[in-house]
């Protein structure tokens, strides 16, 4: 038995796009808003979803810093995006692990805005069969390692919609 995508589910991943960082709003959210802000660019994936008690948990567990006044800002939005991606494939751990790298070798708004272009370009790979380019292992370690992340979320997130 083959299964098979629908073109309305295709085309929801044809034209599916994560926010990047300048478009991630500055002007502090209290946590639901954070959550909801969140979740409607998570909707199709369902074990992506946050909740505002996962945030606090990632809050003490030092992944983002602490809100400012009880609000969130851009910088910890993009890492939540970024955690919310990464922690359906590889542990919490392992999370900060590349967190670390990204903070001793990248600005965040450059990492982000790949790790977003990366997860996209995966996605429609995936669910669409376009090229995403070869992968090369002798790219730059954390490099190689981030675009494993992304993909194993991406064919992950195929698996399940394959099976609803």
């Amino acid at each position: 038995m083959i299964i098979k995508m629908s073109s309305d589910c295709l085309d929801q991943f044809r034209e599916y796009q994560l926010p990047r960082y300048k478009e991630i709003p500055n002007v502090g959210l209290y946590l639901d808003q954070v959550v909801k802000y969140l979740n409607e660019y998570l909707q199709l994936y369902p074990d992506m979803e946050i909740t505002g008690s996962m945030v606090s948990n990632y809050v003490k567990k030092h992944l983002i810093t602490n809100p400012v006044k009880k609000l969130y800002y851009r910088d910890q939005i993009a890492y939540l995006l970024f955690i919310a991606i990464a922690k359906t494939v590889i542990s919490l751990e392992h999370v900060r692990i590349m967190l670390e790298v990204q903070q001793e070798h990248y600005e965040l708004p450059a990492a982000y805005d790949f790790v977003c272009e990366e997860f996209e370009k995966a996605l429609r790979t995936v669910f669409l069969g376009e090229d995403s380019g070869s992968v090369h292992k002798s790219e730059k370690e954390e490099i190689f390692l981030l675009r494993q992340i992304v993909a194993t979320a991406a064919n992950k997130v195929y698996l399940e919609r394959s099976f609803e």
